[in-house]
């Protein structure tokens, strides 16, 4: 036995508030760059995120506080991981046309993670602790490879200052 189909009466209430319009208006104003991340400096801010990720992820994921030199490697690791997850937001929203371009950071991340990447491999040893070599030994390959993306971004700043305070 099936049962008729009855009548549904539904009201729906729509209001609109101001802060939704001053946030619809104000969000287009921001322009979105879909290319930014097909050039090699998207290409290479991809590749320190990614490669950033897995240097403080294997080091956090051992027992680190073991070897104080890690300590250091944390921090640059976080820290630059935090600021270039930043920048690529910048890039990517085309905030750079209004606030300065990156030469600083970019030098700055590369000098910092090269000196992090020695003492992470410095630090790596068998003897220490066997059964976190393997987490070390990757970390300190991924932070020299992240070093590298440094200091290519930092080549393509240098480039792009370069060609602004020549005109």
């Amino acid at each position: 036995m099936e049962e008729p189909q009855r009548a549904r009466s539904h009201t729906v209430t729509t209001t609109a508030s101001s802060f939704a319009e001053n946030f619809s208006t104000s969000s287009s104003s921001f322009a979105y760059d879909r290319e930014f991340l097909r050039t090699l400096p998207g290409f290479l801010i991809v590749a320190e995120i990614v490669l950033g990720l897995l240097v403080w992820t294997l080091i956090a994921g051992t027992e680190y506080f073991r070897v104080p030199a890690f300590g250091w490697v944390m921090f640059v690791a976080v820290f630059y991981w935090v600021l270039t997850v930043f920048f690529l937001i910048i890039y990517i929203t085309m905030t750079y046309t209004r606030i300065p371009q990156g030469l600083c950071f970019n030098g700055s991340a590369f000098v910092l993670y090269l000196s992090a990447a020695v003492v992470d491999a410095s630090s790596v040893s068998p003897e220490r602790d066997s059964h976190n070599f393997n987490s070390w030994a990757a970390s300190s390959f991924f932070a020299f490879l992240v070093t590298i993306c440094y200091a290519g971004n930092t080549y393509f700043s240098f480039i792009a200052w370069r060609s602004r305070t020549i005109q």
